[in-house]
């Protein structure tokens, strides 16, 4: 193990314990523990550990995203991961769409392929990797083809270990068999309680162009099996101005609104970024001493939403009573279901004393805090620190109307909003659900108008939805829905309530699903390309 620290002011680099650092390492069966006690008061920077792998050209890399929208799937050897670095300079100033993901802080290579916290190599040597540490420091695990070696970077950056304090660098459980891997990883957190749920999000056909008018009518012709309605974004002034709605759009505001969901037996639900300010609201213009800020004292722009927009610094105590100003003003109108979105927001900017890990887990930890007895939907969230705190989490980038995003953002976003790589991610992110949260693969979308996805795109994401989610959303109307329609919402509800994935297998360019459903099992094979299905 090679630890970089900062002593005095001066980087420093240790092999081994040494005047400044005692390095303690540890092994029990596949879990391996590096911790650091400091000799001297001194701040962490990384470590890093490697071992030579032997990769094959038919080898495939399973890298886990950084956040929610990070793309994710089992890597050819010949893939190559898509740089946010290579977004022209005047680009990322303007739309800051290199703040979406980790390319700020995680350097790229061509040649290596890597993923946050979890990740696994199927081919001549095969193993699974799955970080036990993340609330203290996110495990970046590397492959370097060119040269053979698999690195493991412990970031942890702005940790201050004061004289005779420990920590833990590395804590990860390393299996040479994957399945038995998962198990043993997924073994150490507490399997989360919640239920399956099924819902309705306003967000998918009107965007922000909704009113009291449309929600009430939509309201209006929702009813069994749907437990869930959710209002989206669109009710409030700005992204940032919380504590009021439009009073254009909702004259009454959202509180009947809500009593008329709990009235239909179903939960209400609303759409809050409670850590995102942008530019047009008058919590920008007025307390831009709550945003984080560069070392000048300039605002940070984290994304190029809206107006564009910024943090809430969650080191200010008044960010921090806004936020819980927030969720209060939502729990008092009664919502039982809080999707909470644009979370990286608050760990775009680095904050002293703490590592991004421990920044995000203190920030999503507080979102817990204050809303008791609700339900959490994460999304634009680090996966990692979902883990037990939140019952759902997005685990994809947002669905399109058309398959993939225009051409110029297929090749410079992995966070792009795409449903060609959402449906992927929904497949092989898999494994998380039911062991550490409630994956939610996005909404599903048969309707004919208003949408470039062509009939079997539709039924595809309707199925890999059914079959893989735990959260099955839309935002159509099922009442206009013909027999066809009808029929394919209906099988995809007995999908979604009955049947159980047995095995996906990657192809070149496609993947093979094999699923059982009232003892019958059913395999087909997903185009990666068209979007489409065939059954086997």
């Amino acid at each position: 193990m090679i630890l970089n620290y900062v002593l005095n002011g001066t980087c420093k680099t240790a092999v081994s314990s040494n005047e400044d650092v005692k390095i303690i390492e540890k092994k029990s069966g596949n879990r391996f523990v590096v911790e650091v006690k400091a000799l001297n008061d001194i701040v962490l920077i990384s470590a890093t550990a490697d071992k030579p792998v032997s990769f094959t050209k038919t080898d495939l890399f399973f890298l886990n995203g950084y956040q929610s929208w990070t793309d994710t799937f089992e890597y050819h050897y010949s893939d190559k991961m898509l740089d946010n670095n290579s977004i022209p300079l005047y680009v990322k100033k303007k739309y800051a769409l290199h703040k979406y993901g980790d390319s700020t802080f995680h350097k790229y290579n061509k040649n290596v392929l890597h993923g946050c916290d979890v990740a696994y190599l199927k081919g001549n040597e095969t193993h699974f990797i799955g970080n036990l540490n993340y609330k203290t420091a996110y495990l970046f695990i590397e492959y370097h083809k060119k040269n053979n070696k698999l690195v493991l970077l412990s970031d942890l950056a702005k940790i201050p270990l004061k004289k005779n304090k420990s920590i833990s660098a590395f804590d990860y459980i390393f299996n040479t068999d994957i399945e038995k891997g998962k198990k043993e990883y997924f073994s150490h957190f507490e399997k989360t309680k919640a239920k399956k749920i099924i819902g309705y999000t306003s967000w998918y056909n009107y965007y922000q162009d909704i009113n009291e008018e449309k929600i009430l009518n939509v309201l209006d012709t929702i009813s069994k099996p749907f437990e869930l309605f959710q209002i989206d974004d669109g009710f409030e002034p700005f992204v940032g101005d919380w504590l009021t709605v439009d009073k254009k759009k909702f004259p009454n505001g959202l509180k009947p609104i809500v009593d008329k969901i709990h009235s239909k037996k179903m939960k209400a639900g609303i759409w809050l970024a409670p850590f995102a300010v942008e530019t047009n609201s008058d919590t920008f213009n007025n307390h831009k001493d709550w945003l984080c800020c560069d070392k000048k004292g300039n605002p940070v722009k984290v994304g190029g939403n809206w107006s564009f927009f910024y943090a809430l610094d969650l080191s200010k105590p008044a960010a921090v009573n806004y936020v819980k100003e927030t969720l209060k003003y939502y729990k008092d109108l009664g919502f039982d279901f809080f999707k909470l979105d644009f979370l990286y927001a608050a760990t775009v900017t680095e904050h002293e004393g703490f590592s991004r890990a421990q920044f995000a887990q203190k920030a999503y930890k507080l979102l817990r805090d204050e809303l008791k007895g609700k339900l959490i939907l994460g999304c634009g969230a680090v996966v990692s620190n979902c883990f037990g705190l939140f019952e759902y989490l997005r685990i994809g980038p947002d669905v399109s109307l058309k398959f993939d995003d225009v051409w110029y953002m297929r090749k410079l976003m992995r966070e792009r909003l795409s449903t060609k790589v959402t449906l992927r991610n929904t497949m092989y992110r898999h494994f998380f659900d039911h062991n550490v949260f409630l994956n939610d693969p996005d909404v599903f979308l048969l309707r004919d108008d208003n949408i470039e996805l062509n009939e079997k795109q539709r039924e595809a994401l309707t199925t890999i939805n059914a079959l893989f989610g735990s959260v099955l959303m839309t935002s159509d109307n099922p009442k206009t829905y013909d027999a066809h329609k009808q029929s394919l919402l209906t099988k995809a509800i007995d999908l979604f309530k009955n049947a159980t994935v047995l095995s996906v297998t990657t192809g070149q360019n496609n993947i093979t699903v094999t699923y059982n459903c009232h003892g019958t099992e059913e395999t087909f094979v997903y185009n990666v390309k068209t979007g489409c299905l065939s059954y086997m």
